[in-house]
């Protein structure tokens, strides 16, 4: 019975007598094997790979008898980038161990490269040359009952193959001459195998065959015509006949059943075309990786694969306008890195090109006051977008959130970095980007104080209606330009009046409405321009370390920008350069929109 197991298994475990009856073989999580007894469920005996332990963290397993036949242990890293399945363990290297592996009344053999080819019995031929693990066949129709054939055949021996013992009569035979003699004269037999004084004769087919190890002494005996002897021509053209003619039948029915279904599928594919185009779109694009340059390329990420970056986005960061930020680890070709998702919400899904335009133009800006994409996910209703993780948060949390207020020098390195990442949206990118809503919450701070930009690009990709007031203006109140209120066509100028704001926050180190301050230091506008025009500007000073005359010098293009009407504030090029020093500060005209302004942002105290 053991030997019968073995013989007809793909793989034998070598565990009949060790274990007892009535056993379960189990893959465990670690990518062991065990055989486990039914009663008391405890293992009772370890199967390969035995010895090999892998971590578990993020690891799963699968166990496949594959198309070649042959028993294999997979492992799959789920948070590995471009993890793929890696085999851990086969049952065997031996090409032509699997079972049937070439069909009817053939064997496997190995040749020089270890790559298993198909033979065909003696006396037989393959069904399909260009088929050969269909099996084969005789070359005619013989029937050596008959008395044209009966005295024509002999047996012609072959070794290092074993045969599926399906026999229709076992006899006792002193010899392995014997055994050939009783198959010669028993019409019916057409295979015999002799082992240890026992002859089996076996009738065709013969349904597999497994190479043998050189642990056998079983003898195989095939009967075949005699070279001599052909079989007559009418049976051999008869049976070729029919062969074809079967072929070509099956061949035509085959054809004609594709061809129909080919047309029934081309005019349903015709009819909805147009329904289903943004998924055509979004499946074909979704693949690609968005090449930005030589260094740097934007990733597609499915949404399984950045949920258990951020263990199912546990760990939130903050809400913005656009959705909410969380943190989340990956692994890339460097090691690993801390990121930061940005879950996208009420983005337009039905606008699966727009999406894919956005994310190539916000993949192909790279300054280093911009926030790195990393990649994104487009998947379904999904709109995630990966980044760079900052770790001193946001401009805001950086500037009021923090034990001690941070140092004047790095305040100005940051709002120079900030101009900075803004012109480069302005006019270097091949794709001009105008932000929509620079504040402090979308301005993060790394580990060495360098401002980097976010959100930048993304108004594109927002819902009509998702706005922060009721009169479609896209951007954060306090910081909003003025022309956004009358309807006027938005600039990017609306930026440099945000940034004004944002400059005014950093070097008085103040929200820019504050409810906790007298009513008139209220609004930062409107308090900074005050104490201008009474030349009492060092009342806004929060510290000792500024430097007066750099702080008199911020504040002057921090007014110069706030202007109401767009063609007067300067481009963010002339900015830059003011902050760096290279251009003079022209004298900050009036404010005319000081007093329409202040309506405005005293509406949001009370609110």
């Amino acid at each position: 019975m053991k030997d019968h197991l073995e013989y007809h298994a793909y793989w034998d475990t070598g565990t009949y007598w060790k274990v007892p009856p009535k056993i379960t073989l189990s893959l465990r999580p670690n990518g062991q094997l065990e055989l486990l007894n039914s009663t008391s469920k405890a293992s009772v005996y370890k199967l390969h790979p035995a010895n090999w332990i892998h971590p578990m963290n993020h690891v799963t397993f699968r166990l496949t008898i594959d198309v070649d036949g042959i028993l294999r242990l997979y492992s799959h890293n789920l948070v590995q980038v471009n993890s793929s399945w890696n085999v851990e363990w086969n049952s065997t290297n031996n090409r032509c161990d699997p079972t049937g592996l070439c069909g009817m009344n053939a064997y496997c053999v190995l040749d020089q490269n270890q790559q298993p080819n198909c033979t065909c019995l003696p006396g037989l031929d393959f069904i399909d040359q260009s088929q050969k693990r269909l099996g084969c066949e005789r070359k005619s129709k013989i029937d050596y009952c008959t008395t044209n054939y009966q005295y024509k055949a002999s047996l012609v021996e072959f070794d290092k193959v074993l045969w599926e013992n399906n026999s229709y009569s076992i006899v006792p035979e002193n010899n392995r001459i014997d055994c050939e003699q009783n198959c010669l004269n028993d019409c019916q037999c057409e295979i015999s195998m002799y082992k240890s004084n026992t002859c089996s004769k076996l009738r065709l087919p013969l349904r597999y065959a497994k190479p043998d190890q050189g642990n056998s002494d079983v003898m195989t005996m095939v009967k075949v015509l005699n070279q001599s002897s052909e079989a007559p021509t009418t049976w051999v053209t008869k049976g070729r006949s029919e062969r074809v003619r079967n072929r070509f039948l099956i061949s035509s029915v085959v054809c004609i059943v594709f061809s129909f279904i080919f047309l029934l599928l081309s005019m349903f594919l015709c009819c909805r075309s147009n329904f289903y185009s943004h998924t055509i779109v979004y499946r074909e694009s979704n693949r690609q990786i968005l090449k930005v340059d030589e260094v740097l390329s934007v990733r597609s990420f499915t949404f399984n694969e950045l949920e258990i970056a951020t263990n199912f986005f546990m760990e939130p960061l903050g809400k913005g306008f656009f959705g909410t930020v969380f943190k989340g680890t990956l692994r890339f070709p460097d090691g690993e890195r801390a990121i930061a998702v940005k879950r996208l919400e009420k983005v337009a899904v039905e606008g699966e090109v727009e999406f894919l335009n956005e994310m190539r133009s916000i993949g192909g800006t790279h300054h280093k006051n911009l926030v790195r994409l990393l990649g994104y996910c487009h998947e379904n209703s999904n709109r995630l977008l990966v980044y760079d993780y900052m770790s001193h948060g946001s401009l805001s949390n950086f500037l009021f959130k923090s034990e001690t207020k941070p140092h004047w020098n790095d305040r100005v390195k940051i709002a120079l970095g900030i101009a900075r990442g803004i012109l480069y949206l302005h006019e270097d990118c091949e794709n001009k980007i105008i932000h929509c809503d620079i504040n402090p919450n979308n301005i993060l701070i790394d580990e060495n104080c360098d401002a980097k930009i976010a959100d930048f690009g993304l108004a594109k990709l927002l819902m009509p209606d998702q706005t922060r007031t009721h009169t479609g203006i896209r951007g954060t109140r306090g910081f909003v330009a003025l022309e956004w209120h009358k309807g006027q066509p938005i600039t990017t100028k609306a930026d440099v009046y945000s940034f004004r704001i944002v400059l005014l926050v950093i070097i008085c180190c103040r929200p820019s409405v504050d409810v906790s301050v007298p009513v008139k230091e209220a609004i930062l506008v409107d308090w900074v321009y005050e104490c201008f025009m009474n030349n009492n500007w060092t009342s806004l000073m929060i510290d000792e370390e500024v430097n007066e005359e750099e702080f008199d010098r911020l504040l002057k293009i921090g007014i110069r920008c706030i202007q109401e009407e767009p063609t007067i504030r300067p481009p963010m090029k002339k900015v830059v350069a003011m902050l760096e020093g290279t251009l003079a500060i022209p004298i900050p005209p009036c404010i005319v929109s000081c007093n329409d302004s202040s309506s405005y942002f005293l509406d949001i105290v009370h609110a």
